[in-house]
């Protein structure tokens, strides 16, 4: 009886180890090739890594947290030809501890009923994507719950649209739709407490947040922006929308301007390669965008903003921040920028201290923009204020360089007109 051990792959961009992240099998399952194993997080992106053949798993290889080298087995798998032979013996070794590939066990696409049945069992292992997963748990639907019509019944996105749908109506869309209740909290000897690993994306961030405090002087500056004119141009080219069509917000108008002004400061759209002590300054803006997820924060990134007119430039912020956000973000849409946008919108408050997106040099923080009273030639009138509080890392851009391009930026703002010349 042959086994199948399967090695952490080469994950691309000099990926030497991997954290694992969750595993979606354990011993016992059998799984399709093609089918994910584990979700695993490098330090450039969560990479969910798929079975390379059909078999029954026999041994996973760590638990979440734990970091894994390329190379090191991963997960070992009883083949189909050794399950034809008999799946209740003992596994056995090939002679070199691996074997090659056999063909893929065929995948029965169950029946109606068999997959109501399944859906019914609170005892079964849910097969699906992170991202169903997400929404699901944003929803409160219980997967268990729902009927999956994909190979082994995995759950796919239709399965779960047409349970969400079922349940608002108070259908039953073929499944139990009574959810289980909730199971209590649990205690510590300590008191009402929860520990919570800190693994994957969240650990991600604060390695790189604590890094780049600890290693980068940040210099912090602070400006008050009048967008009373700002906001007016804005209305005025939302009147023009199509129905339907998604409203232009501060954002692009402010990412345009940015473009416009970096021509004059380009210590600010530059990167420090720490290894070889140099600046590299870019030429082309690729803008990243702070976007917040529910796996934490991601810097989904708009490549060439200088070449984009205003409406390529807001339709491609808003996708691939919708990207980050639903897990569909490519590995190159979410690195490479060469200065980031970040904005707190509606909870963005009236000062914020930005931290720098390593190796990046600048990060350009958008406040709430509030309509407040303010002296304009001895005479009190009611304007839009909003404040630009911004972050430069102080071994490279000067305190009078970075202050010049923030009042560079807010005389843009002030006078929107200039936001579209060249």
């Amino acid at each position: 009886m042959s086994r199948y051990v399967f090695k952490l792959p080469d994950l691309g961009e000099g990926t030497v180890a991997a954290e694992i992240v969750g595993w979606r099998v354990q011993a016992g399952d059998v799984v399709a090739e093609d089918d994910v194993l584990v979700e695993v997080m490098t330090e450039k992106a969560a990479v969910e890594v798929p079975a390379p053949v059909s078999g029954r798993i026999l041994a996973t290889t760590g638990q979440p947290g734990d970091s894994v080298p390329v190379g090191s087995e991963l997960v070992v798998i009883e083949t189909a030809a050794a399950q034809s032979a008999g799946a209740s013996s003992p596994p056995a070794a090939a002679g070199n501890g691996a074997a090659t590939a056999p063909a893929p066990m065929p995948v029965a696409q169950g029946s109606s009923a068999a997959r109501t049945a399944t859906a019914s069992d609170p005892n079964r292992r849910v097969l699906t994507s992170p991202a169903i997963r997400r929404r699901a748990k944003e929803a409160g639907i219980d997967l268990r719950q729902v009927a999956g019509s994909g190979p082994q019944g995995r759950i796919v996105r239709q399965d779960f649209e047409a349970y969400a749908a079922a349940r608002s109506t108070g259908r039953s869309g073929g499944a139990v739709t009574s959810l289980p209740a909730p199971r209590p909290a649990a205690r510590g000897s300590g008191g009402d407490t929860e520990e919570i690993k800190v693994i994957g994306l969240r650990r991600l961030i604060a390695q790189r947040m604590s890094d780049a405090k600890r290693n980068i002087p940040h210099f912090a500056y602070v400006e008050e922006v009048d967008v009373t004119e700002l906001e007016s141009l804005r209305r005025h080219l939302n009147t023009k929308l199509e129905a339907g069509a998604p409203a232009l917000t501060y954002l692009p108008l402010l990412a345009l301007a940015l473009v416009r002004v970096l021509e004059e400061f380009p210590q600010c759209n530059a990167h420090y390669d720490a290894e070889r002590g140099v600046i590299v300054r870019h030429r082309a803006v690729h803008l990243g965008i702070a976007t917040q997820t529910a796996e934490g924060l991601k810097v989904p990134v708009v490549r060439d903003a200088q070449l984009r007119p205003l409406w390529d430039l807001a339709a491609e912020m808003r996708r691939v921040s919708d990207a980050a956000r639903t897990n569909r973000a490519t590995r190159e849409e979410l690195t490479g920028s060469t200065i980031t946008l970040t904005s707190l919108g509606k909870l963005g408050g009236i000062a914020s201290t930005p931290i720098i997106n390593a190796p990046e040099v600048a990060i350009i923080g958008v406040n709430r923009a509030l309509e407040r009273a303010v002296v304009i030639a001895g005479v009190v009138a009611v304007r839009r204020m909003m404040n630009l509080s911004s972050s430069f890392d102080h071994r490279f851009v000067d305190g009078y360089d970075a202050a010049a391009m923030i009042q560079a930026l807010k005389e843009r703002l002030e006078h929107p007109a200039t936001i579209f010349l060249g």
